[in-house]
């Protein structure tokens, strides 16, 4: 299954790292943290990628290539102004092949991504989230999943009802993209969600392994960390 990466953000936080390079590319014990995120989802099987980027992208272009040099393919997908994360994928669509994988630049995740598809595929539906047991609790939840793994409700900035914590990963078809306007800022999360959780489209695959985020300086720091366990 292809995999679509969101490499456009702004990196406001990570500043002044981030005044020279996108936050994607932010180095980590000397190698930019895409670098790990990408050779991570390759030990998962995966080979096809789409980078969909933005700010600086040029950078990630130049360093990454074809990506013929890390052993997997690369096509880039340039977004000409920030149009948000469900924008950036609409921008995409003409590589974007019928299912895909869809990954936030600054997030890692460690887990068995082909069973993601299995669960994906068995659900038939048009969207899967994966989302984290937030126990103990490091952030606030921002999903709500019932019992038969439909997701209910998701906020970012009230907890609610909400029982689990969105990992950055998530298996669409392309279908949801028909829900997208074209060339405008569109949110995946504020935007899109709400449309299939309406839809009952949205499921959630529930994962005990820990995610990772670069968005703050903290946050760098304990994915630094990690990698030295």
């Amino acid at each position: 299954m292809q995999v679509v990466i969101l490499a456009g953000g702004l990196g406001i936080r990570l500043r002044p790292l981030t005044q020279s390079l996108p936050k994607p590319m932010v180095l980590i014990k000397g190698k930019p943290f895409l670098e790990y995120q990408l050779e991570m989802l390759k030990k998962n099987g995966f080979k096809d990628f789409i980078l969909c980027t933005g700010y600086l992208g040029e950078k990630i272009e130049e360093y990454f290539g074809n990506g013929e040099k890390i052993g997997i393919h690369i096509k880039y997908s340039k977004e000409n102004m920030p149009l948000g994360t469900g924008g950036a994928l609409k921008n995409a669509q003409k590589l974007l092949e019928d299912e895909f994988i869809l990954v936030y630049g600054d997030s890692f995740l460690y887990m068995d991504y082909q069973l993601l598809i299995t669960d994906f595929n068995e659900s038939k539906k048009l969207a899967m989230s994966v989302v984290f047991k937030n126990n103990p609790k490091m952030v606030l939840n921002n999903i709500e999943v019932s019992k038969t793994g439909e997701v209910l409700n998701y906020d970012k900035k009230n907890e609610g009802q909400s029982n689990y914590v969105e990992a950055g990963v998530h298996v669409f078809k392309k279908g949801v993209l028909n829900f997208v306007p074209e060339n405008a800022v569109f949110s995946l999360e504020e935007e899109l969600f709400p449309i299939l959780i309406k839809k009952r489209e949205l499921y959630a695959n529930i994962t005990d392994k820990k995610f990772y985020d670069i968005g703050t300086f903290d946050r760098l720091k304990i994915f630094n960390q990690t990698l030295s366990l």
